[in-house]
C-alpha cells in the first residue's frame, strides 16, 4: 500500500509595484523631437479622467513654447537628454561626409522624408538633413519648404551643439558655415 505524501511549498507573494523613473528634473535641458532643445521647468502632477499622472513641464528655448510631456510616455515620444561631447564628434562626421548620393526625387517627396527624419528627433537624422540640404544647395536652387527646413534642422543643431560643448552659438553656427564653404 502507498501512502500519498502532501508537499506544501509557500511560494512568497510578490506584488511588484511598477515605480515611475524620472529620468528628467527641474532645470535639466532636453531635447523634443522637431522642437529642439529645452528646460524642464518642473514636474507636476495633475489628475485626467480619475488618474493622477505626472508631467514634464518643458519650455522650448527657440520659442518660449510651453509643453507637457507626460513622464510615463517620455521616452516613447522622444523626449532625451542632451548629447555628450563624445557624440559631437559623431555629429560632426557626419556633416563632413561627402561620398553621398543625394536622391532625384522631386523636392515634395524630399521634403517629406527630410521632415520624418527631422520628426524622430535623432540629432544624427538632423545632421543628415542638414548636410544633404546643404550639399544639395550647390547644385540647385532649393524651395522655399527645403530652405526653411534647412534653417530648422541649423537651429536644432546649433542649440544641442553649443549646449553640449558649451560653446556660443554663434561659434557653433560658424564651424557648421565653415564645415560646407
Amino acid at each position: 500500500m502507498v501512502a500519498e505524501v502532501g508537499v506544501l511549498i509557500y511560494v512568497p507573494l510578490v506584488i511588484l509595484c511598477l515605480q515611475e523613473v524620472l529620468v528628467f528634473t527641474a532645470g535639466d535641458m532636453a531635447v523634443y523631437p522637431a522642437h529642439g532643445v529645452g528646460c524642464i521647468k518642473s514636474i507636476e502632477t495633475q489628475t485626467i479622467a480619475g488618474v493622477d499622472q505626472s508631467f514634464y513641464v518643458m519650455k522650448i528655448l527657440d520659442n518660449d513654447m510651453t509643453i507637457m510631456i507626460p513622464t510615463t510616455n517620455s521616452e516613447n515620444v522622444g523626449l532625451r537628454a542632451i548629447i555628450s561631447r563624445e557624440e559631437v564628434d559623431k555629429v560632426i562626421e557626419i556633416l563632413k561626409e561627402r561620398d553621398i548620393k543625394i536622391s532625384s526625387q522631386t523636392w515634395n517627396r524630399r521634403y517629406r522624408d527630410y521632415m520624418e527624419k527631422i520628426k524622430t528627433g535623432s540629432v544624427y537624422e538632423v545632421a543628415v538633413v542638414l548636410r544633404d540640404l546643404f550639399i544639395l544647395r550647390v547644385d540647385k536652387d532649393l524651395s522655399y519648404g527645403e530652405r526653411k527646413m534647412m534653417d530648422t534642422a541649423k537651429s536644432l543643431l546649433v542649440k544641442e551643439l553649443s549646449l553640449a560643448q558649451k560653446l556660443d552659438e554663434e561659434k557653433i553656427e560658424q564651424q557648421i558655415e565653415k564645415l560646407f564653404h
